[in-house]
């Protein structure tokens, strides 16, 4: 079976694409978002191309894209189209396959599903994205509960923005998960400072077949 990681965040517009590109580019692998809502300022899979060094074959089509930036189960409203939440499943891929949700655990999909649902079917390892901001402690520790009652295997939490060594501890201390490291803000943002950045901060063993979860 191909090796899967899920990286799903805390909330949006938090940098879970610009991980999700530095892991797969890491891994040397594939990325598939199965949904994309917002189209105006590119998708996050032309994020992906630019930014994780992979051939663009490599960046898998999404199952669906909607025009417009809410909620995928509006936006697919929206735009007349009914998603089949219990076909969403992962490609075939022969290489480590990173798979980027949308938003947080429990944005909706459809009007009876979330993503924290189709998560806990596939039963795949997933790292949560968290920013270092103020409020991240409640919203990580409220993501990995609500994954700890779905039976969801956690790889760990991987933090981006400014150094917060207490805020990191504490959430990674009272959720019982691995600190994975930190992705810093990056000027300018490309890929080899990406790369850079990524190798210098995570180690890829951590997010390898066979890598602990909680």
């Amino acid at each position: 079976m191909t090796h899967r990681v899920v990286v799903t965040g805390t909330d949006t517009g938090l940098g879970k694409t610009i991980f999700a590109a530095a892991l797969a580019g890491a891994l040397d692998g594939c990325y598939w978002k199965p949904l994309q809502s917002g189209t105006e300022d590119g998708t996050d899979a032309d994020v992906v191309r630019r930014l994780s060094g992979l051939p663009s074959d490599r960046v898998l089509p999404e199952a669906h894209v909607f025009r417009t930036p809410v909620s995928p189960h509006q936006a697919a409203e929206i735009d007349g189209v009914i998603v089949n939440a219990t076909a969403l499943n992962p490609p075939a891929c022969d290489r480590p396959l990173v798979i980027e949700g949308a938003g947080g655990l429990m944005v909706p999909v459809t009007r009876n599903t979330l993503f924290i649902d189709i998560f806990a079917r596939w039963a795949e390892p997933v790292v949560l994205v968290a920013r270092t901001a103020l409020g991240t402690i409640n919203h990580s520790l409220l993501s990995i509960e609500a994954m700890r009652m779905r039976g969801i295997p956690i790889l760990g939490v991987a933090f981006v923005g400014d150094e917060y060594a207490e805020t990191e501890r504490v959430i990674c201390d009272f959720g019982g998960v691995k600190r994975l490291g930190r992705l810093p803000s990056l000027y300018p943002l490309n890929a080899d400072s990406l790369t850079e950045a990524f190798a210098q901060n995570f180690d890829i063993s951590d997010f390898a077949p066979g890598a602990p979860t909680t």
